[in-house]
């Protein structure tokens, strides 16, 4: 009995684990089937999401193109407005038209006006030009006016320098008196020395007011000589040019001394 039982065992451990294994494929295959129907769940589920967007999007575009017919509607309208506008302006156009006709009547006649008017200018600046003709010859004589005065201004310059060179004479006389008594009466002394100094400085004013007085004689005599030739010109019709030619001379003169 034992052995028959081992016996028995035997032979059925192949058929067990065929059968095992036989269950593991089912198994397997089972698993495969699970799956392949999770992924058409997840395929019908985007179907379902594509279909729901697609609804969406298709309402959206209803209410967008209800809104493009509203616009399209109201665009009518103001074109329509538009139109009678440009009507009512078209009216205007040709009331202004009318208005600018009547304008460039008036302004021809304005034109005329204004020659007339340009002609009267033209005598009138004929007149003003005779006047500034005049005014120019009073401005010259003006000028020549100015420049004599301006000569005899420097020639009463001269003057006073030749007086203040009389002067400078007049005081190195008085200091030359001074140190003449000063040496008579106090003799030789420690005096002498200041009585010496008053006496150099008294011949310095002597020589240099003498020289000066020279000079603005000699200049005094060539502006006098330049004034008497001058003056007849200066009253001549080209008086102008002269007090030019006298105002250089003067310059010479002044520069040379």
């Amino acid at each position: 009995m034992p052995h028959d039982l081992e016996e028995t065992q035997q032979n059925g451990r192949p058929a067990v684990i065929q059968l095992l294994t036989e269950i593991s494929h089912l198994e397997q295959q089972q698993a495969a089937e699970l799956q392949k129907q999770g992924e058409l769940a997840r395929q019908r589920t985007d179907t379902t999401s594509n279909l729901v967007a697609y609804s969406s999007q298709t309402a959206e575009n209803a209410e967008k193109q209800t809104g493009f017919a509203q616009e399209r509607t109201a665009l009518t309208r103001e074109q329509t407005r538009l139109s009678t506008r440009t009507t009512e302006l078209a009216s205007v156009r040709t009331e202004l038209a009318q208005e600018r006709t009547r304008f460039a009547e008036d302004r021809t006649r304005l034109a005329v006006h204004r020659t007339e008017m340009a002609r009267r200018r033209t005598a009138h600046a004929e007149w003003r030009t005779r006047l500034a003709e005049r005014r120019t010859g009073l401005a010259r004589e003006r000028t020549v006016h100015t420049i004599t005065r301006t000569r005899f201004a420097m020639q009463r310059t001269t003057l006073a320098k030749g007086r203040t060179c009389l002067a400078m004479i007049r005081t190195g006389l008085a200091l030359l008196t001074a140190a003449l008594v000063f040496m008579r009466y106090f003799g030789f002394s420690l005096w002498t020395i200041f009585d010496v100094a008053l006496l150099s400085c008294s011949l310095g004013f002597l020589y240099f007011g003498a020289m000066g007085y020279h000079r603005t004689r000699n200049l005094e005599k060539e502006m006098a000589v330049l004034l008497t030739e001058a003056i007849p010109s200066i009253m001549a019709k080209n008086a102008y040019e002269s007090a030019q030619a006298l105002d250089s001379r003067f310059s010479e003169t002044q520069a040379i001394k």
